[in-house]
């Protein structure tokens, strides 16, 4: 029985509580349930929708017209659930969405005391990096005098420094519910989430079920109808419920009047019932807003669910006390606070703000130290380019970079956006589905086709259907069962590929075709045009090459281009996903990359670029490549497009990437504890593809922990500074886009895309019981759509503790080189993204070209100029030996975590020879 506790026992020890149900059961049986008036002197009603028009001045008083708006309730909840896709489109983005209207502390005040969310550090933790010099007291000082005022500064020194404060979180949500349990010896939740879940998860399953759900064809409401009418079993205990359900009178305002009695407590009831389980409700309101994420696609509402688990509780109820319980407004004590009433400062909030400003700005101010000091006309001179390379804006690629220039002085870098201004549906070989290769936000109207896909899918003999039949499981499980688990052991010492993991490589045949341009505009399939005409083409070539200042008139081209997407290898990693690239709509780079190079090399792209101004040699070929981050490898595609001349020069650039990967692997080396940073490059390079492929490893990869800055501009601004791969870099040249046409395509993914990313590590970090996944180690996949705690907890949100232990939780520091009236209007014209600077979930500064004045984005505009703090930073001449003598994290804990992160350095310039 689902009940925590006995029904008898419990009949005799809650005598007093169980009166208050058996009185009048006749009355309460006869009229289904009693509505219960609003307490007289009640001034506010449940204020659940800051979306519509705003309910805070109603009084309350008797109305002749239900004052429970269904459809307004549900679309609040939808907008307020976790927006998390199914994991084959998990991508990252701003866990506190709905508050994103607001100002950012307001914002997070509010997730607070709503929701019980915390999304900050603890004041303990703020104090103990204050404390190890982690939060810099000019630093401190300034935040408090440019919000409090200098006159009050020694006051809220010592507040913040030595006050006592209580800081714990005691939210609104769950207060109304909580009554079924405080006045009824029962445990709702107990008694209706793990059916409920199992229900569910069997409806929504893409796969990892042998039987599938008996009516998964029909909507979920009406599968559960039909299989209650139609089968022996039921779900339900009891029969209201069940004939409620078969009889179709189970509209949700008659079930709320059995369960709840006051009509204005609805709206707060259900949003107690489905934050109880925000998972599992998030994912069917992602589900029926995009029912394209789900390859078996399913039809579920969030008024399905709604109604089903209504039905449940009803049932439960029956179930322990009969038909002649109350409805939870009868046994109120105390009307709960409504969940959206007004959130008032309070003086610990102000304090948490002063702390976490000053904790972001201690790190922005060497970042802006370190562009403000820089000469600002010095730019590297390249007389004979050896090749260029584009990878995507990816944090974890400036490191790449910067060892590519290192090692050739004679190879110029670029980054755009990871899908290249290409955006497109790919289609496999034998493929039955469209995958999406573009930003999450674009719906693209082109389609690319694989063609001529000779790989050979590599199977296990163990993973088949014929383990779950009766005398074909036993006869595996005791024949090659056996040699499973000896390969499992050996995995221990030896990792190794296998068919199972998940690998970027695999994304696209190599030596297969893509169906890239059309020369019919009638040749579609399901309204999406077959590749892209010779117009669609250039204006796509034209944007990345002409905002990243290369058109062969200012800036020459090189004998090879190389566009090098990036991806992820990943073995028992349900979130892999969130390791590609997520301006790919979290898929490898690889198809993109082929895309923009066939467009590139195409003679008539190039004819009508040349009439455009850019100006590309015939001895230039773009050559496609994907960088597998977590192997550190780079594989190129299409190598037999190279004349013979580019084809020798591609040999010896080969070389050079390779050497770069290696010191590249050494660097990323110094946070994985497990090994010795001191070996060679090589060695380490070897470990690193080792634990690439190990099934026990938790951090193969750490993705984008520590991410913390987005700057877009020249190479020339970065290029001397040691940024400690926590920078993600936009290349993009004012001097050729002086009206700012085409920095709007560069700024299209820094908010939404390196900001969500920033966003959801950001809060995965501050709080990870509730708005991050918890560890990996109990995670269990279900129905291939999410993972939960065991087999029947609610589906978890966010990112794991072993993505984000390391990460500080700042927000994204957005740096643009441009003249600070181009920027405003470049960012205000992007009004869906525009929330992000304007109630500061990122901050923004502006680099003017001509004077280097740091311009302050601040109630608008661009409007105030910062000056760093800090005179100078040190200068390093030796990266490997600065990456053997860092200092590794001892544990998780806040201040050993955040210590790991090295300071903004400047790269002492050499006279650099080519080997």
């Amino acid at each position: 029985m689902p009940a925590a506790i006995d029904k008898d026992e419990n009949i005799q020890k809650e005598g007093k509580r169980i009166e208050l149900v058996k009185d009048s059961p006749k009355q309460f049986a006869a009229s289904g349930a009693a509505a219960v008036s609003a307490p007289t002197n009640s001034d506010k009603r449940a204020d659940v929708s800051p979306l519509h028009a705003e309910r805070t001045g109603v009084q309350a008083q008797e109305v002749s017209v239900s004052s429970f708006n269904e459809e307004e309730v549900i679309h609040d909840l939808q907008h307020y659930l976790p927006s998390q896709a199914p994991l084959k489109d998990f991508i990252h983005h701003n866990t506190l969405h709905a508050f994103q209207n607001y100002p950012f502390h307001e914002g997070t005040r509010r997730a607070k005391k709503i929701f019980g969310y915390f999304p900050s550090l603890q004041l303990r933790e703020y104090r103990d990096l204050y404390e190890a010099g982690r939060i810099r007291k000019d630093i401190l000082e300034r935040v408090i005098s440019e919000q409090k005022g200098a006159q009050y500064l020694e006051d809220w020194m010592q507040r913040l420094l030595e006050k006592e404060y209580d800081d714990s979180v005691s939210p609104r949500i769950g207060k109304l519910r909580a009554n079924w349990k405080r006045h009824y010896p029962i445990d709702l939740d107990l008694m209706v989430h793990p059916l409920l879940f199992r229900i569910l998860c069997s409806y929504l399953d893409q796969g990892i079920s042998i039987w599938g759900f008996p009516i998964g064809h029909k909507g979920f409401l009406a599968a559960m109808k039909e299989m209650e009418e139609k089968s022996f079993a039921s779900f339900f205990k009891t029969k209201r419920a069940k004939k409620l359900l078969v009889s179709g009178n189970c509209k949700m305002e008659d079930l709320l009047k059995l369960l709840v009695g006051d009509e204005t407590l609805y709206a707060q009831y259900l949003f107690d019932q489905q934050f109880a389980h925000p998972g599992w409700s998030g994912m069917v309101a992602s589900v029926e807003a995009q029912p394209a994420s789900l390859l078996n696609p399913k039809n579920i509402t969030v008024h399905d669910l709604v109604v089903f688990e209504l039905l449940l509780e009803i049932d439960a109820l029956d179930s322990y006390f009969g038909e002649s319980w109350q409805p939870i407004a009868r046994i109120l004590e105390e009307r709960p606070e409504p969940l959206f009433d007004d959130v008032p400062e309070t003086e610990v909030d102000t304090v948490f703000s002063l702390w976490h400003d000053a904790f972001e700005w201690t790190y922005y101010d060497q970042v802006l130290t370190g562009i403000a000091l820089q000469d600002k006309t010095w730019e590297r001179k390249i007389e004979n380019r050896s090749f260029q390379t584009y990878f995507c804006i990816d944090d974890r690629l400036t490191s790449f970079r910067r060892y590519l220039e290192q090692l050739d002085p004679d190879c110029e870098t670029f980054t755009t956006a990871g899908f290249f201004n290409v955006e497109l549906y790919y289609q496999p070989e034998n493929g039955k589905f469209y995958t999406k290769c573009c930003p999450a936000p674009v719906f693209p109207k082109f389609l690319v086709k694989e063609i001529g896909n000779k790989q050979k899918i590599k199977k296990e003999v163990h993973f088949s259907k014929l383990t779950h039949s009766l005398f074909q499981g036993w006869f595996i499980s005791q024949t090659i069962g056996f040699v499973s688990a000896l390969r499992l052991a050996l995995n221990v010492f030896k990792p190794g590929a296998m068919p199972a993991m998940a690998s970027s490589y695999s994304h696209v045949d190599k030596n297969a075709r893509l169906t890239i341009e059309n020369k019919d505009p009638n040749d579609k399939e399901n309204g999406l045009q077959i590749g892209f005409t010779i117009d669609e083409m250039v204006q796509r070539v034209q944007g990345v090459l002409t905002s990243t200042g290369l058109n062969g008139v200012d800036k020459t081209f090189a004998p090879i281009v190389y566009m090098i997407g990036h991806g992820a290898s990943s073995v028992n990693n349900p979130h892999y996903t969130a390791y590609d690239c997520g301006a790919c709509g979290g898929r490898p780079g690889s198809v993109n990359a082929r895309t923009f190079c066939y467009m590139a090399n195409h003679p008539k792209v190039r004819e009508a670029l040349k009439e455009r101004g850019v100006v590309i040699p015939p001895t230039t070929q773009f050559l496609p490549g994907l960088h597998d981050t977590t192997r550190d490898e780079v594989a190129f595609f299409d190598e037999e497009i190279l004349s013979e001349e580019n084809a020798g020069k591609h040999r010896r650039n080969t070389l050079v990437i390779n050497e770069a990967l290696d010191l590249h692997a050494k660097e990323r080396s110094r946070r994985l504890v497990s090994i010795d940073t001191k070996m060679s490059p090589k060695e380490i390079h070897e470990e690193i593809r080792r634990r690439s492929v190990s099934l026990f490893e938790p951090r193969p990869e750490l993705n984008h922990a520590t991410n913390a800055v987005s700057i877009i501009g020249r190479r020339s601004i970065t290029e001397n500074l040691f940024l400690d791969r926590r920078a993600s870099t936009s290349t993009y040249d004012y001097r050729t886009d002086p009206e700012g046409k085409f920095l709007t395509m560069s700024m299209g993914p820094i908010a939404l895309v390196m900001g969500g990313i920033d966003l959801e590590y950001f809060f995965s970090r501050t709080d990870n019981h509730k708005m991050g996944a918890g560890t990996k180690l109990p995670h269990n996949v279900m129905g291939l759509i999410g993972v939960a705690n065991g087999a029947d907890g609610d589906l978890r949100t966010g990112l794991p503790s072993q993505m984000i232990e390391i990460h500080d939780p700042v927000r994204l520091l957005v740096i643009i080189e441009h003249y600070p009236d181009v920027a405003l209007k470049v960012i205000k014209s992007q009004t869906a993204n525009y929330s992000f600077y304007e109630n500061y979930w990122v901050h923004c500064v502006v680099v003017h070209p001509d004077t280097g004045e740091l311009w302050l984005y601040k109630d608008g505009s661009f409007s105030k100029i910062y000056k760093p703090l800090l005179n100078d930073l040190e200068t390093v001449s030796d990266l490997s030996a600065l990456m053997e003598r860092a200092k590794k994290a001892e544990s998780i804990e806040t201040l050993d975590a955040v210590q790991e992160n090295l300071p903004v350095y400047f790269i002492e310039k050499k006279e650099r020879v080519k080997k």
